[in-house]
């Protein structure tokens, strides 16, 4: 089958890291596989290499000075939709809200669900869940939601996740984060609300008034978005000044260091309030790293025991201070990792594919 994948960005943002990793694996199983994005920046290429066995297919985007998100959604969705060749293809696959706005008939995985206010925003969301032909959930707890919210029944295709790539990180007696930023806990994704930022600005500060967590310092990594989260910023930056804590803002970190970031890291906080998997907080267990997830359903669903929950600030700190000092067996989080394999993932959408034809 040729097959397209398309994806909204050349960044490393959760939906583009999945595009990526499953075009590899479709391209494993001998398919003809294309990635289409959108090259924001500048960019002509990916934050990372991609196999030469998938064609890549960059549409230049041009950075504008003043332009609202919408505006810039919006124009996303044209550019795109004037470069990319649907004719070309048997299999057309958007892999977010962008795309499938762009692209016309397509098969949509649906990460997780939004909810916007701006009504441009809100109909490009609405149209990208009820235009498709097809659609896929990378868990049940979504594929619900999509149930309940829209009367479709998505298939559940679950994420792969790279395990050896971050289990080989914590097996390679590297330190050079640690001697760099000291004991820390590391949060992989921008300062924004659906991250729950400011909750474990307040649950790290509880944590580190612990006498013996005064050394812990909170570190972000990631952050490309293509909203405007500048006002939760500002609020996050107030409220970090009013309890004294200087988070370490990292930005991108390049893509053969994220493994070892996230192994040398003392604990991951993974306080999203919406997810579709959680792939972050997996690739977390693959390095042996333990993990304290905000207590959602979908969360519950993808990690079972291999993670603490927590549900409030108070409990974000208790559950973070005893990974701290009692973490779990790690083999739990890693058996798990290794199980959801980018192959396995591959050889489910094939299928997929193959009984819509």
């Amino acid at each position: 089958m040729k097959i397209a994948l398309l994806t909204y960005s050349s960044k490393p943002r959760g939906g583009v890291v999945h595009t990526l990793a499953l075009a590899e694996a479709l391209a494993r199983r001998g398919q003809d596989v294309s990635v289409w994005s959108l090259g924001r920046g500048g960019d002509s290429t990916f934050f990372r290499p991609v196999d030469p066995a998938v064609t890549v297919r960059m549409v230049p985007f041009e950075h504008r000075d003043g332009e609202s998100v919408g505006a810039r959604i919006l124009r996303s969705i044209d550019v795109l939709r004037e470069a990319f060749t649907l004719d070309e293809y048997d299999i057309v696959h958007a892999q977010d809200c962008i795309s499938a706005n762009a692209v016309g008939r397509c098969i949509r995985t649906i990460h997780h669900l939004d909810e916007f206010i701006t009504p441009e925003l809100a109909a490009c969301h609405e149209r990208a869940i009820t235009a498709p032909y097809a659609r896929i959930c990378v868990s049940a707890a979504v594929a619900n939601d999509v149930r309940l919210g829209w009367g479709f029944e998505p298939a559940v295709i679950p994420n792969g996740v790279d395990a050896q790539r971050f289990g080989a990180a914590a097996q390679s007696g590297r330190s050079h984060w640690r001697t760099k930023l000291g004991r820390y806990v590391l949060a992989v994704g921008g300062i924004e609300p659906r991250k729950g930022s400011l909750d474990l600005l307040d649950a790290f500060a509880r944590l580190r008034s612990d006498s013996g967590n005064r050394d812990l310092r909170l570190v972000f990594a990631g952050g490309e978005t293509l909203f405007d989260y500048r006002e939760y910023r500002a609020e996050f930056d107030r409220r970090a000044e009013e309890l004294g804590v200087e988070p370490v803002i990292l930005g991108t970190v390049v893509d053969d260091e994220l493994p070892h970031l996230v192994a040398q890291a003392a604990v991951l906080p993974f306080f999203s309030t919406k997810e579709g998997f959680g792939l972050a907080a997996m690739e977390a267990l693959a390095a042996s790293t333990p993990v304290v997830a905000r207590d959602l359903p979908v969360l519950r669903e993808v990690f079972g025991n291999s993670v603490a929950y927590a549900s409030s600030v108070e409990s974000m700190a208790t559950e973070l201070h005893r990974a701290l000092l009692a973490p779990r067996n790690p083999e739990t989080g890693r058996a798990l990792a290794r199980s959801l394999t980018w192959d396995e993932a591959a050889r489910r959408h094939v299928e997929f594919y193959s009984s819509l034809r």
